[in-house]
C-alpha cells in the first residue's frame, strides 16, 4: 500500500486518554441499538458497553475522537494492537459516528489518522472486522486498498501497511498537536458560555424582583 491521499476533510482529530473514559462511554451509550450491533458485531447492552469501556487500554491501545464544540465525542475510533510490542505487529480498527453528524466522512477521516499512527508505530497489518451488511466501512476500507474476505454474515478487511516515512511521521505530529489546540480552544469557549449562562440565570430572578418591589 502507498500513500494514503490527502484528505479533503479538514477535522481535528485527537488521541484520547484516560481522562477521557467517561465521555467515551457516554458516547457510546448514546448510539442506538442497531449502531451499537454495527460497531461490536452484536446489539450490545448498556452493562456491557460500560463493560468495554471499563476495560479499554489506553497505555496499550490508541483512541481516536471528533468533539463538536459543545466538547461532546460525536467520533471516535479504537486501534487496538495485537501486543505491546507493536513493532512488525497488527492492529484491529473500530469506529462510531453519532447519527445526527454522519455523511460528514468522520468515519474514513478517522480510518486514515488510525492507518497514520499504526504505520508510523511499525504495524504491518491492520483489520477490520465487520459485519458483511456494513457497506460504510467496507467502503472506507476498500478505499485504502485493504483486501476484503467475506464469511457470511461476517467479512475481513487487512490492508498492509508500508513502512513510516519523515512525512508520516511530521503529519501526525503536527496533525495531533493542532487537535489538541483545538481542543482547549472549544474548552475554554464552553467554559466562558457556562459561566455566562450561569450569571444570567442568578441575574434574571433578581432583576424579576426588583421589577416586583
Amino acid at each position: 500500500m502507498g500513500e494514503l491521499p490527502q484528505p479533503n476533510l479538514m477535522v481535528p482529530i485527537r488521541s484520547l486518554g484516560e481522562n477521557h473514559r467517561a465521555r467515551i462511554a457516554e458516547h457510546l451509550l448514546t448510539l442506538s441499538q442497531h449502531d451499537r450491533y454495527y460497531r461490536f458485531g452484536f446489539a450490545a447492552k448498556d452493562e456491557q458497553v460500560r463493560a468495554y469501556v471499563a476495560g479499554l487500554n489506553f497505555d496499550r491501545d490508541e483512541i481516536f475522537g471528533i468533539y463538536n464544540r459543545r466538547l461532546k465525542l460525536i467520533a471516535m475510533a479504537h486501534l487496538a494492537f495485537s501486543s505491546d510490542s507493536r513493532v512488525s505487529g497488527s492492529s484491529e480498527f473500530g469506529v462510531s459516528v453519532l447519527e445526527p453528524v454522519r455523511g460528514r466522512g468522520y468515519g474514513g477521516r478517522l480510518f486514515e489518522r488510525a492507518v497514520m499512527h499504526a504505520r508510523n508505530e511499525g504495524v504491518t497489518t491492520m483489520y477490520v472486522h465487520v459485519l458483511s451488511e456494513n457497506t460504510a466501512m467496507l467502503t472506507i476500507a476498500r478505499r485504502a486498498g485493504a483486501t476484503v474476505v467475506r464469511d457470511g454474515a461476517e467479512s475481513e478487511a487487512h490492508l498492509s501497511l508500508t513502512p513510516a516515512t519523515f512525512h508520516s511521521q511530521m503529519a501526525e505530529m503536527v496533525e495531533e498537536h493542532l487537535a489538541q489546540a483545538n481542543y482547549q480552544i472549544k474548552a475554554q469557549a464552553k467554559q466562558f458560555w457556562d459561566t455566562y449562562a450561569g450569571l444570567q440565570r442568578a441575574w434574571m430572578p433578581a432583576k424579576r424582583e426588583d421589577h416586583l418591589n
